[in-house]
């Protein structure tokens, strides 16, 4: 058994219970964002989440020893994505990656948003003409240093 295949039985549970992410994050009393990220294969769960997991999904113990172990990120299968949704995003750092860099550098300076110091709120926000959806990201910004 290995990482993917925790991902699998996740997803296919999921599916089975008829579980929102939201329910997930709820159990465990973090962002559905960070949990989703998660159970996809992301991130790394302590042994009371992992648990929580084993429990909400039915995992197997090595399933649940798996949930705790740093993962190997980037979970994309290609350089440039072919699943739509997610080309969108590459779509807009394709357009909008040198507006994003430009003005934080201006607001901030040489540096960098971190993916580590992060977060994530995804909202449905209702909108006459067709839903949209709201992402806001948040990083701490991480200065370049001298020496």
């Amino acid at each position: 058994m290995n990482r993917n295949d925790v991902t699998e039985m996740i997803i296919a549970a999921k599916i089975a219970k008829g579980l929102k992410w939201a329910d997930v994050a709820d159990r465990i009393g973090l962002s559905k964002e960070w949990v989703t990220a998660g159970c996809l294969g992301q991130m790394t769960f302590d042994a009371a989440q992992a648990a929580i997991l084993g429990d909400t999904f039915g995992l197997p113990a090595e399933a649940v020893a798996l949930l705790q172990v740093v993962p190997y990120k980037g979970s994309l299968p290609t350089a440039v994505p072919t699943d739509p949704l997610i080309y969108r995003f590459y779509e807009l750092i394709s357009v909008y990656g040198t507006t994003f860099k430009a003005l934080i550098h201006e607001e901030f300076g040489d540096g960098i948003m971190s993916a580590i110091d992060f977060r994530m709120d995804l909202q449905r926000e209702p909108d006459p003409l067709g839903d949209r959806v709201s992402i806001t990201m948040s990083g701490k910004f991480l200065p370049y240093k001298t020496y």
